[in-house]
């Protein structure tokens, strides 16, 4: 039986941010404020007080923020974090007899009741009590209030002076927690840094950078200074290891000829070096570098593929062959999804007696590339690896790289995708390129940007991938380009787009009912001629808009409003003064018109009062009042809005202008 002390009598259960009760860690950014709430509450009327406790793992004394009751039992308290790696909280309450006995006090005067100088000494024992708990300074606080009770002062004198707040500050600081209950456990908080939650990716294969055959590191170079003035921060490079022959596709993923076809990159690994190596064609391990300090100095960071897979011609194969599973008859079993089959390609083998010195190979490929300067990492298919490996791998890495960030390429069932966010990936492709309709994209990111979801799961949206050419794409014409790349780029604060190919409005698939390109970039050496009709002029300007306005570098405040036509979604973010509002059509064939029924209460907006609606894609600027308002798109013109509210102020002198 468990032991229970009685009077222990209040309860604090529902906490907010708990991922599974603690088991893993909530995610935040540095520079966030962590709102943590919980449900307190006790027998009878008494009156309850409660503390959030918090630290750093760095920190050894615990800091205290007294909590604030919300109504019916729920309790809130804040706390900042600015230093990487993970938090700590708890939460502690108790009856509070002092502040119900000046509860109760109050209640008597206000009654006209008697007895209340023996109210008063009630309330100087407690007074007493808590003087002997409490320091120096504010002893001698204490003290001075106790001498008015003890005095002969008239009991109308001394009750005045029970309503002062720097008493009730006192007894607070000094109350008596004896009997306090406190949480079990300590909830985590995992701090990353700022790019985790707000970043601008774009995809690229740089072995077609080159302006003739086969392109290099320092052709990527070239391409840097183009891809800052897109807005872009993150540039993220699939494969570049040595490409092994046997098997080896050609275009269009057809068994090719190893002489002449350049093969898939995540066939890794050849005689010429495995995960820690380059494609010879692409440079050195030297330029790598080069490359990777160039774009920083272009405000770009460099992303790495990570595939825990070889090809046929991998060392690895020869060095460990245990890493890998047979067949009946001795071979090697290549990776299958029934009935596709890639022959040039081995899965490692989880389950391998040798299972441990595959886990710290693996974790050896991760620390080669940090050491090379990389701290983004895109991991190709996590959800068919063991999730438990996840876990202690990200772990392991962070603890000497806690700026590490891991992206996870896991198109699969939903709660595997969320626990490999629970797990430490720090971001998470999404289902976003198959949600089309304003219905289902406000259904999606309202789950996305929620709690539990948004505490262990961090969006990102891509349009289009490689492997991803959706039948939006295919068939909805540029304008359908542009619409998921403003919907991208506003509904979610990390986005990116396989650039190339979604810069030239690239559509036309392998085969009807594909979602694969024809003439696939994955299998061969493309060419991306220039092009004065892509999208880059307008990605810029978006990509502009989002630096520009904090209120679209986060999603905990994206709301919906509502609108009377099914073909246009409407959606507001805000930080602070800063509030943007979205209004954009999922039709990419037809003009949608129709009225929009703003929440003035979520963008803080007075029903009375006309305010400023800036189109930051066109500058045109309307005025507006009240919540109902009517739009028109048309798809091939600019099929969106990026509204700037701006409320009206007016000045001492009657003079208006927006804020």
């Amino acid at each position: 039986m468990v032991e229970l002390d009685g009077r222990r009598r209040v309860i604090i259960e529902n906490l907010s941010p708990a991922v599974d009760n603690g088991r893993f860690a909530a995610k935040r950014v540095a520079g966030d404020v962590v709102v943590a709430e919980a449900d307190i509450f006790a027998d009878g009327h008494d009156v309850i007080s409660a503390v959030l406790y918090w630290r750093h793992q760095s920190e050894s004394d615990w800091r205290e923020m007294r909590m604030r009751p919300l109504g019916n039992d729920r309790w809130s308290a804040e706390f900042p974090v600015e230093s990487l790696g993970f938090y700590r909280f708890t939460i502690e309450a108790w009856i509070d007899h002092f502040l119900t006995w000046h509860r109760d006090l109050r209640k008597r005067v206000d009654a006209g009741a008697g007895d209340l100088d023996v109210q008063l000494r009630i309330g100087l024992q407690m007074m007493h009590a808590a003087a002997g708990r409490a320091h120096a300074r504010d002893r001698k606080k204490l003290q001075a209030f106790m001498a008015t009770l003890e005095s002969d002062e008239p009991v109308e004198d001394k009750i005045d002076d029970m309503w002062s707040e720097d008493l009730l500050a006192l007894m607070f600081r000094n109350s008596e927690r004896k009997f306090a209950t406190k949480l079990a456990g300590e909830m985590p908080v995992e701090v990353d840094r700022r790019k985790s939650g707000y970043s601008t990716w774009y995809e690229m294969f740089p072995r077609s950078a080159g302006q003739g055959g086969h392109g290099t590191f320092r052709d990527v170079e070239r391409e840097l200074p183009r891809l800052a003035r897109m807005g872009f921060d993150v540039l993220y490079l699939p494969p570049i290891h040595p490409i092994g022959a046997t098997f080896r596709k050609g275009p269009n993923n057809k068994p090719g000829n190893a002489a002449s076809d350049a093969g898939s990159p995540w066939a890794i690994g050849s005689a010429q070096g495995g995960h820690s190596a380059v494609h010879p064609q692409l440079g050195t391990i030297d330029d790598f570098r080069r490359l990777v300090k160039t774009a920083s100095g272009h405000g770009v960071e460099i992303a790495l593929d990570i595939a825990f897979q070889a090809s046929p011609d991998h060392p690895l194969v020869r060095e460990h062959p245990d890493w890998f599973r047979k067949r009946p008859d001795g071979k090697i079993q290549y990776a299958e999804n029934p009935p596709k089959k890639y022959e040039d390609i081995y899965p490692f083998d989880f389950e391998s007696e040798d299972w441990q010195s595959l886990w710290a190979g693996m974790r050896d490929v991760f620390g080669f590339w940090i050491d090379q300067g990389v701290r983004i990492f895109r991991v190709d298919n996590p959800h068919t690896k063991p999730l438990p490996f996840w876990q202690w791998i990200i772990a392991e890495l962070k603890k000497e790289h806690p700026d590490l960030i891991f992206l996870a390429e896991a198109f699969t069932r939903p709660k595997i995708m969320g626990w490999l966010g629970k797990a430490g990936f720090s971001q998470s492709y999404t289902y976003f390129a198959w949600r089309n309709t304003a219905w289902e994209l406000r259904e999606y990111f309202e789950h996305l940007t929620r709690p539990p979801v948004s505490d262990y799961l961090r969006p990102n949206a891509w349009p289009n991938t490689p492997d991803i050419l959706t039948e939006y794409l295919q068939y909805g014409g540029e304008p359908a380009f542009t619409i998921r790349f403003v919907l991208a780029a506003t509904l979610s604060s990390n986005y990116g787009i396989y650039g190339p190919a979604f810069e030239r409005h690239v559509h036309q698939a392998r085969e009807p009912g594909s979602e694969e390109y024809l003439d696939s970039e994955k299998y061969e050496v493309k060419r991306w001629e220039p092009s004065d009709d892509d999208m880059s002029d307008f990605i810029a300007a978006v990509n502009r808009i989002r630096r520009d306005n904090p209120a679209l570098q986060q999603n905990a405040t994206l709301r919906f409003h509502e609108t009377d036509n099914d073909s246009i979604l409407c959606y507001s973010k805000s930080s602070g003064d800063n509030i943007v509002l979205c209004v954009a059509t999922v039709d990419p064939h037809n003009t949608q018109s129709g009225w929009v029924d703003l929440d003035l209460e979520a963008l803080d907006l007075d029903a009375n009062h006309a305010f400023q609606v800036h189109d930051l894609l066109s500058g045109a600027r309307h005025s507006w009042r009240g919540g109902r308002n009517f739009v028109q798109l048309n798809p091939h013109v600019v099929p969106a809005h990026i509204f700037r509210i701006r409320r009206r102020v007016r000045t001492e002198r009657d003079f208006e202008y927006y804020l």
